[in-house]
């Protein structure tokens, strides 16, 4: 069995730097790069959507200089390093409270999705400002605007950040935290659980085939 939409929770980039005696930015650079790969790695296993935890809501209080670099570093990916996933055939959509970025980086985001809402081959979610309670909350308000009562789950997934995307079947987090941190708390319910103690940059295709294969061997009742 073969899942269809993988999360994974991006950990450990900074703890990687400090290993190796880099600066933290080096650290997410590495990340970048690894999260190209295990697209590619996502795609050859079939399935059809990769949603990624990049930068939570609670990392707007780190320190300004790091954040400011993160929003450096994401500001040119969305602008300048999305041909590789768009030559793949993938649909790119970001989810979060994207309201925080600034003007020109908010626009970049809309123009991707635009670009790209009409590649079918893979789906890539990429989770920046994004709080599982966050989300919650947002749609919550949504919900009060439009009067939907009662409200049922299908009104209240439709006012998600995710909307339209598959809840997912495992969810992978590498860097050794064993809990998911505001990862996809609505959608998260029923998937598979992957914790590792590898740093994300060194995260490899052996273990994450070894995953997918553990992955198709257990068994989802799901409450049945």
């Amino acid at each position: 069995m073969i899942p269809k939409c993988i999360g994974i929770i991006l950990d450990g980039n900074r703890r990687w730097a400090r290993e190796k005696g880099v600066p933290s930015v080096k650290g997410h650079e590495a990340g970048y790069k690894r999260l190209k790969e295990v697209f590619s790695w996502v795609k050859d296993a079939g399935a059809k959507t990769l949603i990624v935890y990049a930068f939570s809501t609670e990392n707007w209080n780190r320190k300004q200089e790091e954040v400011a670099y993160l929003l450096t570093l994401f500001r040119d990916a969305v602008k300048n390093e999305m041909d590789s996933f768009k030559d793949a055939g993938a649909r790119i959509r970001f989810a979060g409270d994207i309201k925080r970025f600034p003007k020109d980086l908010q626009q970049s985001i809309v123009e991707v999705e635009d670009e790209t809402k009409e590649n079918t081959e893979i789906t890539l979610v990429i989770c920046f400002s994004y709080g599982g309670r966050t989300e919650i909350l947002h749609v919550a308000e949504e919900l009060v605007k439009t009067g939907e009562v009662p409200v049922s789950e299908e009104a209240f997934e439709k006012h998600l950040w995710t909307a339209g995307v598959p809840d997912p079947d495992m969810i992978i987090r590498t860097g050794g935290e064993k809990r998911l941190s505001g990862f996809l708390a609505w959608q998260s319910v029923y998937s598979e659980l992957f914790f590792t103690d590898t740093l994300w940059p060194d995260f490899s295709k052996d273990e994450f085939e070894v995953m997918i294969q553990e992955f198709g061997e257990r068994e989802r009742r799901q409450g049945k």
